[in-house]
Formats: structure tokens, C-alpha cells, sequence
């Protein structure tokens, strides 16, 4: 299971507050100098990172996700350079399940045949930040794409040929009328041009996070955040129509027509193993010690793409990258870019708890009463907050989901 950050946008969003660095919006003949030459940069470092840790790779979910940032602004052979890096590492990559974050602009920029060369290298999965329908909104929220883009986009990738496929929705927003969220949700379930719905609809309740533009509208006083009410209006609407239609609601967050759960993020919330490369990407390793004692360890790359560069690269005065399976061999034992953290056995329980809770699949009742306040469990239990579920696994309902942490906070 494996995750790679891609630290590039051409804009940053109001809201974000994921890792990236701007790409300059250079024209003609320099843009694409530029381009070529950090891009090919960074693809180097990366492939060095991922050849430097192959021993940390685990297969027990044959899983890819490429995120960001922005993948869809790179070229087809960064994306190829990649999997070669990771055959080279000892990882099978005819993937389960790969997946490629797009935005709309650029699927409209590079055509059908951009999605058909991601295909032809495994990919079977494209995610599109559609995030509204509403132009003001979009504009608002720094998107470079309106409403018409995104259903362009959204045929160009049918066309080529890709059938699953998941949008990313917002809401939570003070300025968006239950009327207007409610016809956001229905256009998002008509955005295809042959009829099909989405296989995979993801929504997330706006929030403000530090150092992102939205919390700078805070601080000024310039933005009204929606209230609990308002959220809570919004995400019943959600799920009440996403429900009509057909799909799953098996995460908080995310829907699916059936059998289109997305495998690779399912795995997260089950708490299984997982490496990530890039400035900014996590890791989850679980290992033992010399004793035959369990380790549980979480890393992360710091969000830095000079020092990554500069560390995975090994520059020399021009600044090019060396090969990177040259590069591997060069590089320190201690990595100076990457922070990490050992889990207790507590800490890990708790943390599968909340995860399982998140889900439609609930967790095992056993493990919730070994790992819970006895007395608010009961609570929970007689109020209906929490619901037994399939094979002696206990649940939040889906009318409970928006209290979710809540709930959580309550027995843990």
C-alpha cells in the first residue's frame, strides 16, 4: 500500500492546507523549460527515496495512490519513471487498485489522450476535485475550473475509456443554501454525459485550517464560518440524496456505488500498513524488535521540497539530480528530512478504535468494550448512538455520523 505526495499546484486554494509549492505560471517556450526541469528533478529524488526504502514496502494491500497537490499537472513519464523506480524496489505494480488525483483544468488542457496514456500504465482509478457547481463558489474558492470545466473534464476522462471514477464535493460553507447544496449534489450525479453516475462521491465539511488563506479570512474577520446547524442541515441533505440514488455510505466522508469502495483509503481506516514518499507524506510501519516485540512506528517526510532535493539528489553545482539508483547508495544513514514517532500499544488501540468507528463496518465488540468506558459505552448503546452491526461488530448509525467525534470523545 503506497502513497506518493506530489508537492505542485498552479494555484493554492482557499481552504487547503495540504503540502505544495506553486508552480510559476511561466509562458511558452520558458514555462515548459522550467517545468521540464524542476519536474524532472523532483521525479529523480522521488525514485531515489523510494529505491532507498524498498525494505520498508509493504504488499499486504496491492494498492497505489498518487495525491497532492496537483498529479494531473505533470507529464505521463513522470508517472512511468515512478513505477519503474518502484519494479526496481521489488513492488508488483499491476496495481489492485491506482488511483491519480486530477483537477478539471488540466484533464481539459491535455485531452483524452493524457487519461489514456495514465491508463495504459495501470491506472484504473481517476479522483477529480470537482468541489462545487456553483461558479461563484468556485471562484471563491480559488479553483482555476467552473462548473463547465469540470463536466468537460469529467467526458474526456469517459471517453478514454476509465470507468471509476470519483469526485471530491465541499460543503459546510455559511453562503450555500440547503436549495443550492441540494442541486450541487443532484449535478454531481448527473455530470456525466452518458447517463452513468459517478462511482464515488466524496464530500468534506469545510474547515479552517492553520496557515491556509480561509484561516487568514478569519482573522481578518472577513469570512463567516457556517454554523453546527447549517453543516448538519447540509450533510442530512447529503446523505439523504446520495442514499436514493444507490450508493454506500461507508466512511463518514465517502459514498460508492456498490462495490466501488475505494480499496487503498478503506485500508486506512482499517489501520493497515502503509509507506509514503514525497516532501509531506506519512508513513505507517509495524514491525518487531530484536525480542520478537511488535513496533509500531509513524514517519513523515517534512514539508520541504528544497531539502528533500536537496537531500535525495545530492546536487552539484548545476543542480541536476544524479541517477537515482546512484543517488541511493550516497545517502546518510540518519535521513535529515524525515521525522518519525513509535506508538504505544495503547496509543495504537485508540487509534484503530476511532478509525473503525468512522465506517459503516463499526468494530469488533469485543475489542470496543476492551477499549472503552464501560458506563459510557452503555450510554451510547441505549440512546442509539451506537448500533450493532454485521458478524458481532458495533456501529454508529448513519444519522449519528455527523456527532461522530462526539460520540467517540464520549467512550474512548
Amino acid at each position: 500500500m503506497i502513497y506518493i505526495h506530489i508537492p505542485f499546484c498552479r494555484s493554492f486554494c482557499t481552504y487547503c492546507d495540504f503540502y505544495s509549492e506553486a508552480v510559476p505560471g511561466c509562458a511558452g517556450s520558458r514555462k515548459a523549460e522550467f517545468e521540464q526541469g524542476l519536474f524532472l528533478k523532483y521525479q529523480n529524488a522521488l525514485c531515489a527515496e523510494i529505491l532507498s526504502r524498498r525494505s520498508e514496502i509493504t504488499s499486504e494491500i496491492n494498492t497505489l495512490y498518487i495525491g497532492g497537490g496537483t498529479p494531473s499537472v505533470l507529464p505521463p513519464s513522470f508517472f512511468e519513471a515512478v513505477l519503474e523506480a518502484l519494479n526496481h524496489a521489488g513492488v508488483r505494480t499491476d496495481f489492485d487498485e491506482f488511483t491519480v488525483e486530477v483537477n478539471p483544468e488540466d484533464v481539459v488542457e491535455k485531452g483524452e489522450e493524457y487519461i489514456r496514456a495514465l491508463a495504459r500504465m495501470g491506472v484504473n482509478r481517476i479522483s477529480m476535485g470537482v468541489q462545487s457547481f456553483d461558479d461563484g463558489i468556485l471562484k471563491w474558492m480559488n479553483r482555476r475550473h467552473n462548473a463547465q470545466t469540470a463536466r468537460r473534464a469529467y467526458e474526456i476522462i469517459e471517453s478514454a475509456g476509465m470507468d471509476n471514477i470519483s469526485i471530491d464535493l465541499i460543503f459546510g460553507l455559511g453562503q450555500l443554501s440547503p436549495d443550492r447544496w441540494e442541486d450541487t449534489v443532484h449535478q454531481a450525479l448527473a455530470i456525466s454525459s452518458v447517463g452513468k453516475m459517478p462511482s464515488h462521491v466524496s464530500a468534506y465539511q469545510l474547515s479552517v485550517e492553520p496557515g491556509s488563506m480561509l484561516a487568514e479570512f478569519v482573522r481578518r474577520g472577513t469570512f463567516r464560518e457556517a454554523s453546527q446547524e447549517e453543516c448538519r442541515l447540509q450533510y442530512d441533505i447529503l446523505c439523504r440524496v446520495l442514499k436514493e440514488a444507490g450508493y454506500h455510505h461507508y466512511e463518514i466522508s465517502n459514498f460508492s456505488l456498490p462495490g466501488k469502495e475505494a480499496v487503498h483509503n478503506s485500508a486506512y481506516w482499517e489501520h493497515v500498513p502503509y509507506s509514503g514518499f514525497g516532501p509531506g507524506a506519512h508513513s505507517f510501519l509495524l514491525s518487531e524488535d530484536s525480542d520478537n516485540q511488535p513496533v509500531i512506528m509513524r514517519k513523515w517526510n517534512k514539508s520541504d521540497l528544497k531539502a528533500y532535493l536537496d537531500y535525495f539528489c545530492r546536487t552539484g553545482e548545476r543542480g541536476d539530480c544524479a541517477d537515482s539508483s546512484i543517488s541511493v547508495n550516497t545517502l546518510d544513514s540518519v535521513n535529515p528530512v524525515v521525522g518519525s514517532e513509535t506508538l504505544t500499544k495503547d496509543q495504537y488501540d485508540l487509534e484503530t478504535l476511532m478509525l473503525s468507528l468512522r465506517t459503516s463496518k463499526g468494530v469488533d465488540e469485543g475489542f470496543l468494550r476492551a477499549h472503552s468506558d464501560s458506563r459510557a459505552l452503555e450510554k451510547m448503546i441505549s440512546c442509539g448512538c451506537l448500533v450493532p452491526a454485521m458478524n458481532g461488530r458495533i456501529r454508529i448509525p448513519e444519522e449519528s455520523f455527523f456527532i461522530s467525534d462526539g460520540i467517540i470523545a464520549e467512550i474512548a
